[in-house]
């Protein structure tokens, strides 16, 4: 089988804001056979994107080509000049974005843009080309594939956009897809059918691809090879086979240990005749104006009740859209409550965090998902984690600062970095620093809402190692909601299963094999695992799948 893909030497450079020039692609080297599938895989940073672009003869802004070669199909896409370039793209090459909801144009139907190649390089009548689109649909399982072109973007659901937008890069006969991480925002039961999708195209098209993805279990079970990167170099190349079962590389072997997170265990019993630190009872929150029965238009949460014993987590997973990050924000008083009852160490709060008083506030504590967007990019570190300290404990200069140098002590992070912003830090880092400054409040509880989902594996096996720590140094209890079932096992005691807003099951840690829920069991049942040969496999029931999955 001959190569369609040959990268030699592959050097691509970028500027830095002081103007310095930096190679984070340091003579990388690999080959794609035709009807091949490789996988890039790395933490942020390795390089898997920026390789991935130039297979396209593209760079992102800053960045340049600086030395090697890309030969697609005997072309040398470096060489080229842009106008060959724009004749190759969405004809030989095409590429699926990670957020196709982010790619796509809300103002516009969707058959128009998924036949929009088609007119740009003139490839078919427009008629033909709709026609197209509609076996695309349907060989990517598309539901009413005659009729979900004409809908917009906000119109369908994650899963159905991220084929949507395979069916845009398939739609001009391409011989090379690059996929950046398509499945990463999506729920584990919408991940399993697109990568069927997605596979299924691929291998009956006899389509070489390139799939970029820091999850293991999922490139398990598209790829045929996995290129391992880190810094830009490659760490080691083999069949998926070869590298999930006799990794040789340090760093490979460090990938895989940091797939599945040391379970939690049974932990020890709840403190005796106590009360529960958290208790809430059928709690029921949601958006919109209040109706004449007191509720809310949309119920996000329907009459949820559940509790954390002092010491001890509880984890809330479900798909997007369960209510479980709704009902997180409402327990901490963000969103306040329609109805029901929050009690906290024994005394009821008021639903509006407004209302609590400043103690209240200080013993419960939230760290949300994108440290991005939680963290001022306006201030330092030393700033952010300075607030706390005054607002909930009056501290003077002298004692802040000393606090502040505990707290970078306690998340793991160097001294020098209070002077840093959030935009100068890792995604590590900056939820490190999101977390100390939930700690500098001195909780009780903090609420942890898909804290890890936007971090690479290696990352979010270091921070949930970190919890444990704080945990047992601190007396810690969180609620956290992921839906990754992996890192839930491996931090809590006690698991409630959500969905459409109601609490369907609550498992503890000995029994999460053993769910007894029909929508517990599918989703436990839909999380890919390191053998390549899980998704030809997997058999559901498909009752189960029509009553419970929204694709």
């Amino acid at each position: 089988m001959s190569n369609f893909i040959e990268i030699r030497d592959l050097k691509v450079e970028a500027t830095t804001d002081s103007g310095r020039r930096v190679e984070i692609i340091k003579g990388v080297s690999l080959d794609v056979a035709e009807g091949e599938i490789v996988a890039l895989i790395g933490e942020s940073g390795s390089g898997k994107t920026t390789i991935a672009l130039t297979l396209m003869g593209h760079t992102r802004a800053g960045c340049r080509i600086s030395g090697g070669s890309v030969s697609v199909g005997g072309k040398d896409m470096v060489r080229l000049s842009e106008k060959q370039r724009a004749k190759v793209r969405g004809t030989e090459v095409a590429y699926v974005p990670q957020s196709a909801a982010a790619a796509l144009n809300p103002a516009t139907s969707i058959m128009d843009q998924v036949i929009e190649v088609t007119r740009i390089h003139q490839l078919m009548s427009p008629d033909d080309a709709r026609a197209r689109a509609v076996e695309l649909f349907r060989a990517l399982s598309l539901p009413e594939p005659e009729t979900i072109g004409s809908r917009y973007p906000h119109q369908v659901s994650g899963g159905q956009l991220q084929r949507l937008a395979a069916a845009m890069a398939l739609i001009g006969d391409p011989t090379l897809v690059i996929f950046d991480e398509p499945t990463t925002a999506l729920d584990v039961t919408t991940q399993i059918e697109v990568l069927r999708a997605f596979k299924s195209v691929m291998k009956k098209g006899g389509i070489s691809g390139v799939y970029v993805s820091h999850d293991l279990a999922v490139v398990a079970q598209i790829a045929d090879r996995i290129v391992v990167l880190k810094g830009g170099e490659t760490q080691e190349t083999g069949t998926t086979e070869e590298i999930l079962n006799n990794a040789k590389h340090p760093y490979t072997r460090e990938l895989l240990a940091a797939f599945e997170p040391k379970p939690r265990g049974a932990a020890g019993p709840a403190e005796p005749a106590t009360a529960p630190l958290l208790r809430i009872e059928d709690l029921v929150a949601g958006y919109g104006q209040r109706q004449a029965d007191g509720l809310p238009l949309v119920r996000a949460v329907e009459h949820v009740s559940l509790k954390v014993e002092k010491g001890r987590n509880l984890g809330i997973i479900g798909e997007s859209g369960c209510g479980k990050s709704t009902l997180a924000r409402t327990i901490a008083g963000i969103l306040p409550a329609a109805v029901g009852k929050i009690v906290f160490d024994g005394t009821e709060l008021r639903r509006s965090a407004r209302e609590r008083s400043r103690d209240q506030l200080r013993e419960m504590q939230i760290v949300f998902q994108y440290a991005d967007t939680a963290l001022n990019p306006a201030k330092s570190v030393e700033e952010i984690l300075d607030r706390p300290l005054v607002f909930y404990h009056g501290m003077d200069r002298k004692m802040r600062n000393a606090r502040i140098d505990q707290l970078l002590d306690m998340v793991r992070l160097p001294r020098n970095l209070r002077h840093h912003r959030p935009g100068e830090l890792s995604g590590g880092q900056k939820q490190r620093v999101n977390f100390a400054r939930a700690l500098a409040a001195d909780p009780k509880l903090i609420l942890c809402d898909e804290i890890t989902s936007a971090l690479d594996t290696v990352v979010a096996a270091a921070v949930i190692d970190l919890l444990k720590e704080l945990q047992r140094e601190l007396g810690l209890s969180y609620i956290f909601i992921s839906h990754d079932l992996s890192v839930v096992e491996a931090i809590c005691d006690e698991i409630v299963v959500m969905y459409g807003g109601r609490k369907v099951e609550e498992i503890t840690s000995s029994t999460v094999k053993t769910p007894q829920h029909p929508y517990s069991q599918l989703l436990f049942s839909s999380v890919p695992t390191l053998d390549p040969a899980w998704l030809e496999g997997l058999q559901q029931d498909p009752e189960l799948v029509r009553a419970y999955c929204r694709h």
